[in-house]
Parts: structure tokens; C-alpha cells; sequence
């Protein structure tokens, strides 16, 4: 039996030419599912599941609650945005997709 699934399944051949393009959309996703996860988890989990949890920590006279409900989830995504250009930067020049002008300064 295993002659007859050898002979019906087809040969793969070489990988694609462009396999690099499909491994650096994969990590570029990664970044993003992982980024997007912390921002779900700081204005989701912490700004709405775990408000009550939360406000019972003062600081600076404001609930920790309403802190993330209120703005922790704007400067969380903030930072993420920056995080994010980053790190694509680097995984730009990683697979060599940089854009940079004739003197090999970013544009």
C-alpha cells in the first residue's frame, strides 16, 4: 500500500524561488499576532476583565484599573507602533528590502 500512496502523491520538486518572501511574511506575522496579543491583553484583559482587580491599587491617587481602561491602552499601543517599525526595519535589512536612497541612507 505504501507503493500506491508513493505513486499517487506527486513530487514536491524544488522549493518555490521565492521562498524567502514567504519566511520573512511569516515572521512579520509573528511579530504582528505576538505585538497585537500584548495590546490585547493591556486594553482587553486589564481595562475591562480585570478593572475591579485592579482599581484596588492606588497610584498616585488614580485606580490602576481606570489607568489602563483610561490611557494604558493608548500608550501600550504607542510603544507597540514603535516596537513595530523597529523590528521591521531590521527584518527589512535582514532580507535585504530596505528602501534607501543611492547613498544607502533610509528613506
Amino acid at each position: 500500500m505504501t507503493d500506491s500512496v508513493r505513486e499517487s502523491s506527486p513530487d514536491p520538486g524544488p522549493p518555490p524561488a521565492n521562498g524567502w518572501r514567504q519566511e520573512y511574511w511569516k515572521k512579520n506575522l509573528r511579530l504582528m499576532v505576538v505585538l497585537l496579543s500584548i495590546w490585547f491583553v493591556v486594553s482587553f484583559v486589564c481595562g475591562i476583565l480585570l478593572i475591579e482587580q485592579l482599581n484596588n491599587i492606588v497610584i498616585l491617587g488614580f485606580p490602576l484599573g481606570l489607568w489602563f481602561a483610561q490611557q494604558g491602552s493608548i500608550y501600550t499601543f504607542i510603544i507597540l507602533i514603535l516596537v513595530y517599525t523597529l523590528r521591521m526595519d531590521r527584518l527589512d535589512d535582514e532580507y535585504g528590502v530596505a528602501e534607501r536612497d543611492g547613498e544607502g541612507n533610509r528613506l
